[in-house]
């Protein structure tokens, strides 16, 4: 069996997120979501929250798995059995980035590769950081996050 980790903070998942999801779990048995919680950061929603809302976002997609992991990904990836990381790239600014960290991961663990898969071009520009500016200005995020993701982000941010 095929095991692949997609990694990240998902704070909060948005469609660019869903789009390496989707197309991760056509390649692989198995997908485990690794949802970072990293103590260093202060995330809009708890690692609890963020693993909720990709639970139910994913659900139609029966070979996905979400679970929360702090420490090295490469312990998570060892953990779980799995041989691919599986990053999403939307520029090459984020190549440099996750080129180093790739070729550092394949150092540590050698039978752990690494996938790099393009953003469809629809969300190339579109990351975590904007969609929360956006909401947090009221601005409509319906095009850049699934309406489930949209109606939480509301309540976290306005009650």
């Amino acid at each position: 069996m095929k095991i692949a980790v997609y990694p990240g903070s998902f704070d909060p998942v948005t469609m660019g997120h869903m789009d390496i999801i989707q197309r991760t779990s056509q390649i692989f048995d198995k997908v485990i979501i690794g949802v970072l919680n990293n103590r260093a950061k202060s995330p809009l929603f708890s690692v609890e929250e963020r693993v909720k809302m990709l639970e139910e976002v994913t659900s139609e997609l029966p070979n996905v798995e979400i679970q929360s992991f702090g420490g090295l990904l490469i312990d998570f990836v060892r953990q779980n059995q799995a041989q691919i990381i599986v990053r999403g790239l939307r520029a090459i600014t984020d190549f440099e980035y996750e080129l180093q960290m790739a070729q550092t991961n394949r150092v540590m663990a050698p039978e752990v590769d690494t996938l790099f898969l393009t953003t469809n071009l629809r969300y190339s520009y579109l990351s975590s950081s904007i969609v929360k500016e956006i909401a947090a200005g009221k601005g409509d995020i319906a095009a850049f996050v699934h309406p489930h993701v949209a109606e939480q982000m509301r309540r976290k941010l306005f009650g």
